[in-house]
């Protein structure tokens, strides 16, 4: 929490802990029954530990969590760290080009995505803020257009901030996602309910942002919302289900 607190130049408003127990209670107050959980390496050298710490806390969660894995395109044995994130069972790979300080579509990061492509796993990636210019949509867009096959997950409803620049951009492509975490706070529910209707409830996924952000609040902007039930159960549910195999 100390380093989202400075990345964000201070966070406004009060937040989580960060720890997987925290989540657990608070989750399941709020009736969540399963986590998607994921970190991100700032350094190459922390890419192993922080896998085997996801699997590790995925594994003692008795079926609560389902983890992804992290790479950093700066890592001199990829391929080898991309084959330990297999073998833990990790779901997919968390990316986060503004944390990271990469360009999302550097040459350095496209064999992250040929990898994942490879292997039919999705990526959940960081998208969008008009303070950078790591993973704005002209960042994703050469991204999806050079693997049609990736299922690509853009954080933040496409694009942080920059959220009708990112669907006029990306959502011509089939192959790409959107979750809905920290953006209600921000687009309020006309807005919110609008985009999730535009990009289509079929590639929507609900997202927290823990620890950034409660559940329960996020759950109930999701409700404010008067989706229909199918709506619902697709962007809390189905939706994550087919992206990330969920059980």
């Amino acid at each position: 929490m100390e380093g989202i607190d400075s990345f964000y130049g201070g966070l406004p408003f009060d937040h989580c802990d960060g720890t997987t127990g925290t989540l657990l209670r608070l989750g399941r107050e709020a009736g969540i029954s399963h986590f998607l959980v994921h970190s991100v390496a700032t350094t190459p050298h922390q890419v192993s530990s922080i896998n085997r710490f996801i699997a590790a806390e995925a594994a003692r969660s008795e079926g609560a969590f389902t983890g992804l894995g992290t790479l950093h395109p700066a890592s001199d044995h990829l391929e080898q760290d991309f084959s330990e994130l297999l073998s833990l069972g990790l779901n997919g790979v968390k990316l986060h080009p503004d944390v990271q300080r990469f360009e999302a579509d550097s040459p350095q990061a496209m064999p992250i995505y040929q990898l994942c492509q490879d292997a039919g796993l999705p990526v959940l990636v960081h998208t969008g803020d008009h303070r950078f210019d790591y993973s704005n949509p002209n960042r994703i867009l050469p991204i999806l257009r050079a693997f049609p096959r990736l299922k690509f997950v853009g954080a933040h409803l496409g694009g942080w901030s920059v959220w009708e620049d990112a669907f006029s951009l990306l959502s011509g492509f089939e192959n790409i996602f959107v979750d809905t975490s920290s953006s209600f706070y921000w687009l309020g529910p006309d807005k919110g309910r609008d985009l999730i209707r535009r990009w289509g409830v079929h590639r929507v996924l609900f997202g927290t942002d823990y620890p950034m952000w409660f559940p329960a609040p996020e759950i109930r902007h999701l409700l404010d919302l008067n989706l229909s039930d199918e709506e619902y159960r697709l962007i809390f549910w189905s939706n994550a289900k087919n992206v990330f195999g969920l059980k």
